[in-house]
Order: structure tokens, then C-alpha cells, then sequence
């Protein structure tokens, strides 16, 4: 499907705001971080001290009567897919970006690294049901669609069911893959679906959250709706009783969501609405190429 004008300018805006970044040092981090699946031989080059004499081809020196030894490339293709969690808590967002908005920026910068290094990119987007499968390929125009779908899909559901995502990448890619899932993980019972598909995956959780749910201000009335629901109430932020009740809410939700992410044994990126969030990323690329 063709991108209209006003949906491709918004998409090459955000290849722009992200390309820099990708050329000066984040494609370097991302290529490092992701080893090839293998080896292969590309050719063959006179022996020099230090060479390792396991990669000595002793017919060629045997004719060529001189040492030759056999050189290998890395068999670099790999296939990066984004996993986006889509329910209505992704259109919150306090004192920066919405979740949404980082996650777009995020995945641009994964999939324009991918693009440089000739990896293939899909994309999953999910709520409490799979909205969108987009199979991976090569190449700046798919990186262009997964963009405008990640920008302006609209999803039937605004609620979340991890686990639903976690199996169906589990049954839909053969090949290893390195997956990264988007979502605030604010969820349960998803530990066991999400272990399973890191068995065989390399899989990264990035953990979008915003500073208001941890601690809401004192506004006086206001009146909340549930992203996810529809529910509408107005409470009293300055009530000791609401904060206190939201604190002890956030503290819970947070804890569970540490304890699901824990059992499940997976690599783990936090991010934050109103910070940098490039930074978390490298560190952790950073930290995979020291382990």
C-alpha cells in the first residue's frame, strides 16, 4: 500500500530525526551486540604469523607450496522483530513524550540500525488480541511501512494480553530471532508464555513508563478515565487518602510486574517518557558485548 503525502512526511521526519543518531554510533552498537549465526568461507590468503594453523588449508599449500589459510566472513543476516504493545496506556504520557510516541522513536532507531546492517525487520502489534502481523523483509521502504503502521494503526481493543503476543511469535517465527517487546508490562500471568518464547529467541523486554504512575501531583478534582476501559470517575488528587491509595496501587503493580519479568528470565531495558531513552539502549548493547 502506497503512503499518502501527509503519512509519508511524518514517517520521513522520523527516519531524519533518528538517522543521525544511527550513523554516528548507535548501528555500531546495535551490530556489535548481535553476533551472525555462523561462519563462512569466503576465501583463501597466504599464511602470516599469528594466523590460527586450524584454518591452514594443507591441499592449497601442499600445490601452492607455501601456506595459505582459509578465511571466513560472519553470516551477518539476522532478523530483528518489534513487538508493540498497542492498548490504551500507550497514549499516556505527563511531562514528555506519550508512551506511544517513544516507542515509535525507539523502533525507528532499531530498524534503520537493522537497514545499515542488512538485517530483515517485522513487526507485531498487540493488545489483548493480535492486531497486526508484518512478516520481516529487507529494506528502507518496509522500514518505512513498519513505521507508518507503528505511527497510525488504529486497534480493535484497547486492553493488554502479553501472553496472547508471546505465543503467536512463538508459532509464526521458525528462525531464531531477535525480538524486542515494547510495552509498560503492566499485566499478569504472562511469565511462563514469555520464558518459553526466550528459549528460543534472543529476546529484550523495554519497559515504557511514565513518571505519574508512580506518583500522581496534587491537582484537586479531576476527573480520571481508564485507557483501557472507558471508566470514568473524578476523585480528589489532594486528598491524603487518594494518594495514598495510589501509591500502594503503583507499588503493587510494579512489584508484579518485576516478579512476572524475573521468572520469565529475560534482558531488560527500562525507559522513561520525559528522559533520554537512547542512552538505556546503548548501555545495554554496551553490556551484551562485555558478557
Amino acid at each position: 500500500m502506497e503512503l499518502s503525502p501527509e503519512l509519508l512526511k511524518k514517517v520521513k521526519l522520523l527516519e531524519i530525526q533518528t538517522r543521525k543518531l544511527v550513523n554516528s554510533l548507535f548501528a555500531g552498537e546495535y551490530h556489535s551486540a548481535f553476533k551472525g549465526q555462523g561462519m563462512t568461507f569466503s576465501d583463501f590468503r597466504e599464511y602470516v604469523p599469528g594466523d590460527d594453523v586450524r584454518n591452514i588449508s594443507w591441499s592449497l599449500t601442499a600445490r601452492a607450496n607455501k601456506p595459505y589459510i582459509k578465511k571466513y566472513d560472519e553470516e551477518r543476516e539476522l532478523t530483528l522483530m518489534i513487538a508493540v504493545d498497542v492498548s490504551g496506556s500507550g497514549e499516556f504520557g505527563s511531562r514528555g513524550l506519550l508512551k506511544k510516541d517513544v516507542i515509535a522513536q525507539m523502533a525507528a532507531l532499531l530498524s534503520f540500525s537493522a537497514v545499515k546492517n542488512n538485517d530483515r525487520i517485522g513487526l507485531l502489534l498487540f493488545s489483548d488480541v493480535v492486531e497486526h502481523f508484518v512478516p520481516p523483509k529487507k529494506g528502507r521502504g518496509h522500514v518505512h511501512r513498519i513505521l507508518r503502521d507503528i505511527l497510525f494503526f488504529e486497534p480493535r481493543s484497547n486492553k493488554t494480553k502479553l501472553s496472547v503476543a508471546f505465543e503467536h511469535l512463538r508459532h509464526v517465527l521458525r528462525k531464531k530471532t531477535n525480538i524486542f517487546l515494547f510495552s509498560d508490562f503492566l499485566d499478569q500471568g504472562y511469565d511462563q508464555s514469555l520464558r518459553f518464547l526466550a528459549k528460543k529467541h534472543d529476546t529484550v523486554a523495554v519497559i515504557v513508563e511514565d513518571f505519574y504512575e508512580k506518583q500522581f501531583p496534587k491537582l484537586g478534582l479531576i476527573e480520571f478515565e481508564d485507557a483501557e476501559t472507558g471508566e470514568k470517575v473524578v476523585v480528589d488528587t489532594s486528598d491524603p487518602v487518594f494518594q495514598k491509595n495510589y501509591s500502594l496501587r503503583s507499588q503493587e503493580n510494579f512489584k508484579r510486574r518485576e516478579s512476572e519479568l524475573k521468572k520469565a528470565n529475560v534482558d531488560r531495558v527500562t525507559v522513561k517518557t520525559n528522559e533520554d531513552f537512547v542512552t538505556p539502549l546503548i548501555q545495554y548493547f554496551k553490556a551484551r558485548n562485555r558478557s
